[in-house]
């Protein structure tokens, strides 16, 4: 998968990567897809033990055949330190690393991360989809800002996630009596498109399957152990 040309240099202190943040926040557009997105990659990364090097993988989901149909890995050091609100830092080399291992060009990013719920509004999903210039979707296991109301414990319901009195996210219940996820825009989608992705992508677990498969893809790299049977697709992988 070819990439655009990158936008600032990964060589950056915390200061100078908030004030890239800032910057690229501009760029992130809230728009309601043409149409349903097909092809999904779901994103995932890992640190090894020593947290040296990040461990990434894209798995592309097949949203109306319910398939994994391609897998890319890759590794790189860390070189950014771990900072609350600039993770993206630490593991965006990585992930686009895996992006760019891809045959095909998914037509949206699956973040396990946040998108404009994030105290600058660019969060991990912002970051991908703006450099790659797709769409993407943040869909994180916790919060990050924000508040909400009660949320009914039935699958599918959703409630806002608000921050400084704007609608920064949703709080999404995907699995009835289940923890819910927080989803938000990255890129190049609206809120109610970016829920219905999520939504649409679980498979009867609490996380959307391309990075429920992407995370256990990371999971199996760190433990050195081969991969998840029921993530690999038919054709040979990109490693």
């Amino acid at each position: 998968m070819k990439l655009p040309r990158a936008l600032h240099s990964w060589r950056l202190s915390p200061t100078r990567a908030v004030a890239v943040q800032q910057r690229l926040a501009g760029y992130v557009r809230v728009e309601r897809p043409a149409r349903p997105w097909r092809w999904v990659a779901g994103l995932d990364a890992a640190f090894a033990a020593n947290e040296r090097v990040c461990l990434a993988a894209a798995v592309v989901w097949d949203r109306w055949e319910r398939r994994v149909v391609e897998v890319a890995t890759a590794a790189r050091p860390v070189r950014f330190p771990y900072v609350p609100g600039l993770l993206s830092f630490r593991e965006a080399p990585a992930l686009l690393a895996a992006l760019r291992k891809l045959r095909g060009a998914p037509e949206v990013l699956l973040c396990d991360g946040q998108g404009l719920a994030h105290p600058r509004r660019f969060g991990l999903a912002c970051h991908l989809g703006v450099l790659c210039d797709l769409p993407a979707v943040g869909c994180a296991k916790s919060r990050l800002v924000g508040e909400h109301g009660e949320l009914l414990p039935a699958a599918g319901a959703r409630t806002d996630l608000v921050c400084a009195g704007a609608v920064v996210g949703a709080v999404v219940r995907t699995r009835a009596g289940c923890r819910p996820v927080f989803v938000s825009v990255g890129h190049r989608s609206d809120l109610d498109s970016a829920v219905a992705l999520v939504l649409d992508c679980v498979q009867g677990r609490r996380l959307p399957e391309p990075t429920r498969l992407a995370d256990r893809w990371v999971a199996a790299l760190k433990r050195g152990q081969p991969p998840p049977r029921n993530a690999v697709p038919p054709a040979a992988l990109s490693g």
